[in-house]
Order: C-alpha cells, then structure tokens, then sequence
C-alpha cells in the first residue's frame, strides 16, 4: 500500500513545521508542508490527504490568544473540507499550538460528532496561561490513560519536552472531565519524575506540583483525543524526541537509537499499513 500523505499545514508563526514533516518522512509517510493560505484558496486540496498535522509555533503571533486566529479560519471558509475529513477514516494530530488551535477550533474534544455545531456552541474546554504565568520549557514525564488514541498504540509511559505559556486545560465544569474519562478520551497525564501517580477517588483529579504538572492543567491532562481515538492533541512536542540523543540525559542513562516521541508519528503511518 501507498504510504499516506501528510499534511503539516502551517500558519505564519508555525515554527515546528520541518522538524514534523520530518518525523513523518521518517515514518514512511509523505509529509507536504501546505500554508493555510493555499488550503484556503482551495480547501478540496485536503480530501488528498490521509492525516492532518497541525505543528507547534505561535501562529499569528498568538497575538489575541494562543491559536484563536487559526482555529477561526479552520471554522469558517474550511469549515466543510474539515467536516468531510474528519467524517472520514483518517487521522488528525494537533502539537502545542496545534492542540491549542484543534480545540479552540472546536475540532477536539467532539470530533465529528460535535463539529458540525461547534461554531456556535459553547465550548467545554480551553488552554490558557500557565499557573506560573511564564512560558514554560523543560521535559515531563506521562502516562497514557486511554486504548484508544490511535497516535498512542504500544506507549504506556513517555517523556517528552514541553515549551509554551499557555498549556493549562480549564474546563466548564467538573462533569466535562468525568465525561472525558468515560469516554476515554483523556489521553495523556503528566505524572511525577519517577512515573508514580496515585488513582483513588479522592485525588483522581488532583493537580501535581510544578515541575511534574508544568502548567497547573487540571486532572494533569497533557493530551486529548477525540471519541473515535483518530483526533489527538497535545501539549509536548514528540518531533523534538525522535533520536535518544536529543534527550537531555542520554548520556547518563546511556540512551541510543530512536527518542520515544517517533513511536507516535510511527503508529499514525502504521494506521493506513
């Protein structure tokens, strides 16, 4: 079978954009980098492809928030194309900005079953500015909490950098999370540096210290999926882990070949295998 065709759409201010190309082409994908602004003077162009990947950057400046501006494109005059392509059996990834722009979208957290009516609906969720009010750049460690993300097949712990201001998840109320959990679409928790994270019913959605938790997200979610499993979106960047040396410790573990973060660009590709 053909390998599936990616495409990294870019914005200006996309600044992730070769690195996530990359991963996918070393995948066996064929990533093209398409700016938005060609998807716009011809939205049909993304019935080609079989995954979307929205990189990390700070498109539009976040001059009004972070991927508002964006998110309001994909809305508008893409608002079809996107329905289309999510009705379909293909994938979307969302990186940083990227998640910040699929859920502000309204993309994630309904997927198809909600995007039809997401213009006009309240949203359940957003990211907003860090607990600490700075933009945050170290690594994390978490776990994956759900079998069906299909970005998260065979993962069941990751590290994984993060870099931004606004990465913390608030939601409307407590029952947005309880419905999350339920439907499994809460997909990555940041954990503590030694992987350990308590599940009672007292402090499921307890918030871990800083760094562990690196922006105060409430239940510690890192990422989301969609019902289906086949839109994901989260905060670190797994295109900055796809060697072991790009680990800030390589050395001192004595880590060689391959960073944990390709698996994830590996297990869209495989999808279409």
């Amino acid at each position: 079978m053909a390998s599936p065709r990616v495409c990294v759409l870019r914005a200006p201010g996309t600044n992730c954009d070769v690195e996530t190309a990359f991963a996918f082409e070393t995948c066996g994908g064929t990533p093209e980098r398409l700016h938005l602004f060609r998807l716009l003077e011809q939205p049909s162009l993304l019935d080609d492809f079989q995954i979307v990947c929205i990189p990390g950057g700070f498109s539009y400046g976040d001059d009004i928030g972070a991927g508002v501006i964006f998110s309001r494109q994909l809305q508008g005059r893409l608002g079809e194309a996107i329905g289309r392509f999510l009705q379909a059996d293909k994938l979307m990834l969302g990186i940083c900005n990227g998640f910040q722009v699929l859920l502000k979208a309204g993309i994630l957290p309904g997927g198809a079953a909600t995007w039809s009516t997401a213009a006009e609906t309240p949203p359940d969720a957003t990211l907003t500015w860090n607990d600490n009010g700075k933009y945050t750049a170290l690594w994390v460690t978490m776990g994956v909490e759900t079998d069906k993300c299909v970005f998260l097949r065979g993962i069941e712990t990751i590290e994984l950098p993060v870099a931004h201001g606004e990465g913390r998840i608030a939601v409307r109320c407590p029952g947005v999370i309880d419905a999350w959990r339920k439907q499994g679409q809460i997909a990555l928790c940041y954990r503590s540096h030694n992987g350990a994270q308590e599940k009672t019913a007292a402090n499921v959605n307890a918030v871990l210290p800083f760094p562990d938790n690196p922006n105060g997200s409430i239940a510690n979610i890192a990422g989301l999926s969609d019902p289906s499993g086949r839109v994901f979106g989260l905060m670190p960047h797994p295109e900055r882990f796809l060697q072991a040396t790009q680990h800030p410790q390589w050395t001192r573990r004595q880590m060689t070949g391959t960073g944990a973060g390709l698996k994830i660009f590996r297990n869209a590709v495989e999808y279409f295998g």
